[in-house]
């Protein structure tokens, strides 16, 4: 069985709508949380720049929470800016969903496959494990992985789960001999 791994590169991009020049694309750039308290009480934004006209915004990750209510790692990340928790915040859906943004995943992850060798034993048995949660439509990550047009992989590929809808769980498929 031949192991590939999809990994993120880079954080996405956010399509978000940029409130001074319209522009829909925003970038995390390094990762900065903005901690405020108010009385006993904390705001937590992630900042996010726009990628036309570097206008800063925020998305709200946390309201008007209690102190008490954080975990002394976390609010200690928030207020270092660790690059695992901007991650994992970003990634969040329901961060995405209450901000009204999508996450944009051109050219944020790759895919790590040993060389296939096709002109071996057949059937080929593949399991692609995702680090992160990028959606990829199997189909195109089959194609690109074993170097195939997507036709080929409608005619060679068996698989359990339906290939040109995008996913971001494991999967395993089985390449079968060509014509």
């Amino acid at each position: 069985m031949l192991p590939w791994v999809v990994r993120r590169t880079r954080l996405p991009l956010l399509s978000l709508r940029c409130a001074d020049c319209r522009s829909v694309s925003a970038t995390t750039g390094e990762g900065r949380f903005r901690v405020n308290a108010n009385g006993k009480l904390l705001d937590v934004w992630l900042l996010v720049r726009c990628v036309s006209c570097d206008r800063t915004s925020k998305l709200t990750v946390h309201e008007r929470a209690p102190v008490r209510s954080f975990d002394p790692a976390e609010l200690r990340g928030y207020r270092v800016n660790d690059p695992g928790l901007v991650a994992s915040r970003l990634l969040d859906p329901l961060l995405a969903r209450r901000n009204r943004f999508t996450l944009d995943w051109t050219g944020a992850w790759r895919l790590d496959a040993p060389p296939a060798r096709l002109d071996e034993g057949w059937p080929v048995q593949v399991e692609v494990r995702f680090e992160d949660p990028v959606p990829v439509r199997p189909e195109r990550l089959v194609a690109r992985g074993l170097g195939i047009s997507r036709a080929e992989v409608q005619r060679r590929i068996k698989c359990d789960i339906p290939l040109r809808r995008p996913t971001i769980a494991d999967f395993a498929f089985t390449v079968m001999a060509g014509d």
